[in-house]
């Protein structure tokens, strides 16, 4: 092979390679999101009753993109847990249990056209703190948990959608534990073999400035 046929392969390869890595980066969304959490705590079955209130906030970004499928790997603060209401002749009472976590979701994100994906995958989510809040005709405060009498990681699947207006997804998904929390005598008492689960409503702003293809 002379030099020119040489130099024309190498331009050649660089410059495929140039266009396959510009197009790749044109489908991959990338960027910020948070929104409402709805979260709970169960046993046997997942109920609406005792739902706590929360939110989650991170960043995201997808790997492997192509115009029908991607990886979607995120980093989020979310809050998780379950308010319980205890009354009666006697008394009112409101007890949340309060938990903080560091969520790292790895998504499958199935791509319907441009405007809708489908996301399918595991998480695991890493303890950052736990507190009992109580509030009524018992006295209101607020009450720290040990770390140590919960399990560090909690882990489950995750499942739901997002629509996409431009660079701005408006989604929604459920994640479903698998981990037992309780990790002593005491927590097992307070709570039994309870589990997370937790809707989520989100925003997501994809901060890619190169247009979706």
């Amino acid at each position: 092979m002379t030099k020119i046929s040489k130099i024309l392969t190498v331009c050649f390869v660089v410059s495929c390679a140039a266009v396959i890595s510009n197009d790749l980066f044109a489908q991959m969304r990338a960027g910020v999101k948070g929104g409402l959490n709805v979260s709970n705590l169960y046993i046997d079955d997942v109920s609406d009753e005792n739902a706590r209130f929360g939110f989650n906030l991170g960043v995201y970004g997808q790997i492997l993109s192509s115009d029908a499928f991607a990886i979607q790997p995120e980093l989020l603060f979310s809050t998780k847990g379950s308010e319980i209401e205890y009354g009666g002749s006697l008394f009112d009472q409101t007890v949340k249990y309060n938990l903080s976590y560091l969520d790292l979701p790895v998504l499958a994100v199935f791509k319907l056209g441009e405007s809708a994906e489908i996301h399918v995958g595991p998480y695991v989510g890493y303890l950052l703190g736990a507190n009992i809040s109580h509030d009524g005709d018992l006295g209101s405060g607020v009450d720290d948990i040990d770390k140590d009498n919960l399990k560090s990681f909690d882990y489950g699947l995750s499942g739901g959608f997002g629509l996409n207006f431009g660079n701005l997804q408006v989604g929604a998904r459920y994640n479903y534990g698998l981990a037992e929390l309780a990790d002593s005598d005491a927590a097992d008492l307070l709570i039994g073999d309870a589990k997370n689960s937790m809707a989520q409503i989100y925003l997501a702003l994809n901060l890619n400035n190169q247009k979706d293809n």
